[in-house]
């Protein structure tokens, strides 16, 4: 197992310490070009502050790391981006690209974190002896390695205790805790990849108009998960959460006879009454047969 120390701005890590009950975070990089490839998924990102700091101050389970314009990424994670809104998101990015952004479509790297830490000061860990300050944005520790180990090992025993962020339980290691552990913008974040930014139903690829639906609501049973979740055009969106349209334990599109008989409408969703889905590459990522299976019964207006 390895784990990445992360270089961040010590008020990107002050404004998140601050907000209560974190379930994600966001450390975006403002530029895009390369992906970023150090961990895998379910493995530990540690945030260190820049100088004059040198120390590791907190840290989370990479959940999934990408691209994508810095206005869906506020829309995804608002807050969790570690500013209090979108126009000053936008001026750090400019500023650390030094130069003007496209209002619209300008592309920053996401590395989404899932069950955040975030130490008190008295409990920072200085950084290994064998931190160089010519680091910019980070190094990889092989945590069987000795300074690796002794990393670990104090980053498990302050997250444990700090008042800030109590952990309990497994804390990383595992992808497949990942899973569940999924906050919102993850959620929709994975959703989003798994279906390669295209709508379930309509193949529309405008992301702007691209939703994660969740087949069961969170607010009814639902969970965070992947399976559980569809990437629907808005306006389907809206249908499936009603009721008026389903998906079908065969992964085709339905539509309720209520929508006619309630709108006097509808015949552009009539038009796809049992296309099949665009469904995920991985099996596991595609819809639960449980979870249709509910709406089917309990959402879907017969």
């Amino acid at each position: 197992m390895r784990a990445w120390v992360g270089v961040t701005d010590r008020d990107w890590f002050e404004f998140l310490r601050a907000q209560p009950a974190l379930d994600e975070v966001n450390f975006w990089q403002p530029s895009a070009r390369r992906p970023f490839g150090a961990i895998q998924p379910g493995e530990l990102f540690l945030f260190k502050l820049r100088y004059p700091w040198h120390a590791i101050v907190g840290g989370g389970m990479l959940a999934w790391s990408g691209t994508f314009p810095y206005p869906y990424v506020w829309e995804l994670f608002e807050e969790r981006n570690g500013a209090a809104s979108l126009g000053e998101m936008r001026a750090r990015i400019a500023r650390l690209r030094r130069g003007p952004l496209d209002p619209g479509a300008a592309d920053v790297g996401c590395i989404v974190l899932v069950q955040p830490f975030f130490l008190d000061e008295e409990d920072w860990i200085e950084a290994p002896p064998d931190w160089s300050k010519n680091i910019v944005q980070g190094k990889t520790y092989d945590l069987a390695s000795f300074y690796g180990q002794r990393l670990l090992e104090e980053v498990e025993t302050k997250a444990r205790s700090t008042t800030a962020r109590r952990i309990e339980g497994p804390m990383w290691g595992d992808p497949a805790l990942v899973r569940g552990r999924l906050g919102q913008g993850a959620f929709r974040t994975l959703v989003t990849e798994a279906y390669q930014r295209r709508c379930a139903v309509t193949g529309e690829r405008a992301l702007p108009v691209l939703q994660a639906s969740h087949i069961r609501p969170v607010t009814d049973g639902g969970e965070h998960r992947v399976d559980n979740g569809l990437l629907l055009r808005s306006d389907v969106h809206t249908l499936f959460d009603r009721g008026w349209v389903t998906i079908t334990q065969d992964s085709r599109f339905r539509v309720s006879r209520r929508l006619r008989e309630d709108f006097h409408n509808g015949e552009a969703y009539y038009a796809l009454e049992g296309r099949e889905l665009w469904l995920p590459r991985d099996a596991a990522d595609r819809p639960s047969r449980a979870f249709l299976e509910w709406h089917n019964d309990v959402a879907f207006l017969p």
